[in-house]
């Protein structure tokens, strides 16, 4: 479904060793995982390899794409329209704004007792 969405390989020079399915595949355990890019197995192409095409599909939008049509035909296989129709944003979903004013730029005051410090020593004579 997402083939025909990859970039041909480029004319001239040798022919793509890469295969992008696995490239698209170490993307997705990466993010799956949140491991980091050294720490990619050895069963998926070479990190720089995968750098690479990450960085380039990222800068093109074809990430957002695949992602795209990967949701709406998830959507359409459970029977929902392709785009989602509404959305719903509830005090559980949205942050609150902090009140500006009383409180938001003071700073808590201590007694000197209580902190631990006393009072000056007299100086001696």
């Amino acid at each position: 479904m997402i083939a025909p969405l990859f970039p041909p390989a480029r004319q001239g020079g040798r022919p793509r060793a890469t295969d992008l399915r696995e490239v698209l595949n170490a993307i997705r355990y990466l993010a799956t995982s949140g491991c980091q890019w050294r720490m990619l197995p050895k069963d998926f192409p070479p990190l720089s390899t995968v750098q690479r095409y990450f960085y380039a599909w990222r800068n093109s939008g074809l990430l957002t794409t695949i992602n795209q049509l990967l949701v709406m035909t998830a959507r359409q296989q459970m029977g929902r329209e392709a785009s989602p129709s509404a959305g719903v944003i509830d005090s559980q979903s949205s942050t609150p704004r902090k009140a500006a004013g009383i409180g938001a730029t003071t700073r808590a005051k201590r007694s000197r007792g209580a902190s631990g410090i006393s009072s000056p020593i007299p100086a001696a004579s």
